[in-house]
């Protein structure tokens, strides 16, 4: 039988790679397009350096297309040549920060290019889709742990916001057309690395995220963490997130493709742990995992930011049987892992 094609949109990213790997484990044919606005080139082969890893490391080839979903006449060409049964989206702009400075783009990056996207599968009767969400779209928590059902829309950034009309776009999309199918899957914090140590996430500049730059302090690329806030009403005065695994949040997303199949309509799942820890809990864990001391220091609370935030998780793995496996301590080791392993992560340059 021949492989189902499953198109991947942002392949060479951190969360996108790792559903790569998952995929073709579970004997699909990813076929990738990335315009590496966050993935790294190496070499001489045009293709990012994440997926030449994951060629390595699975011993096969994967088809790649280099392609900025904003490129409409590029979009169709791909849908010319291939019959995918169904569409990853991960592909957009993803900084809560610069989404607040540069909001415009990220309109116009994360919209227009999800817009092209759901038209040209439509017009090529691809009707199976799922989302790259995230836990954003909930805005500040009316209740703890969050769950489906907690009202969406009250975004805090425009990141959030766009991740949230998409949402409403896809959905008016399904009520109107009743033959498609979309799981939004909405992510709380994925961090961590595929346990090879061979991809990992690897932000460009100086990360936006808690983990990844608690790892560069620990390989000695930053001098100290500053931590925003040590007075919210939390265990111990620091912000309380969900973390998880990004290989658990990965294998998520082939439970999603396997309810597209029951022709499940539009459905929304939270994909987290249940359980939220503390900047300085997090801080102590790498410490444990890398056996290094992190320096940090206390700073004012970053506007936007909120007190805590943690997944329902229950929805998603009594529908979609689904359920997060690794731990903290696992997160940790393999996030410790990837970034001991490639000390400037994919790029061989020292540049930071």
């Amino acid at each position: 039988m021949e492989k189902e094609k499953v198109l991947v949109t942002g392949g060479g990213g951190y969360i996108g790679s790792h559903c790569v790997v998952e995929l073709i484990e579970a004997g699909y044919k990813p076929v990738v397009v990335d315009n590496f606005s966050n993935a790294v080139r190496e070499g001489d082969r045009d293709l990012p350096e994440s997926i030449q890893r994951i060629e390595k490391l699975l011993d096969t080839s994967i088809e790649f297309h280099e392609l900025d979903l904003l490129d409409r006449p590029g979009l169709e060409k791909l849908f010319k040549k291939h019959s995918f049964s169904a569409v990853m989206h991960f592909a957009g702009l993803k900084a809560v920060g610069e989404s607040v400075e540069q909001p415009l783009r990220y309109y116009r990056v994360n919209l227009t290019a999800s817009l092209n996207l759901v038209e040209v599968m439509q017009a090529h009767n691809v009707h199976n889709l799922i989302f790259s969400s995230s836990a954003t779209v909930y805005g500040d928590p009316q209740y703890l742990p969050i769950d489906e059902e907690h009202p969406v829309g009250g975004c805090t950034n425009p990141y959030g916001k766009s991740k949230y009309f998409i949402e409403e776009m896809i959905v008016d999309h399904c009520k109107a057309e009743k033959d498609w199918n979309a799981v939004q899957l909405r992510y709380f914090n994925p961090i961590g690395a595929h346990s090879s140590g061979l991809i990992g996430e690897d932000p460009q500049g100086i990360p936006n995220n808690l983990l990844p730059y608690v790892a560069q302090v620990a390989i000695g690329r930053r001098k100290c963490l500053s931590v925003f806030g040590n007075d919210y009403d939390t265990v111990d005065g620091t912000g309380v997130r969900d973390y998880i695994h990004v290989v658990d949040l990965a294998k998520g997303h082939i439970a999603a493709l396997k309810k597209l199949k029951e022709t499940c309509g539009c459905k929304a799942y939270n994909l987290g742990t249940g359980t939220g820890y503390s900047v300085l809990q997090m801080v102590k864990a790498m410490e444990k995992a890398s056996g290094k001391e992190i320096a940090y220091k206390i700073a004012p609370r970053r506007s936007g930011d909120i007190a805590s935030c943690y997944a329902d998780p229950r929805l998603a793995e009594k529908e979609l049987g689904w359920k997060a496996h690794f731990g903290l301590d696992k997160m940790c080791e393999d996030l410790w892992r990837w970034q001991s392993m490639n000390p400037t992560g994919f790029s061989k340059s020292t540049a930071s």
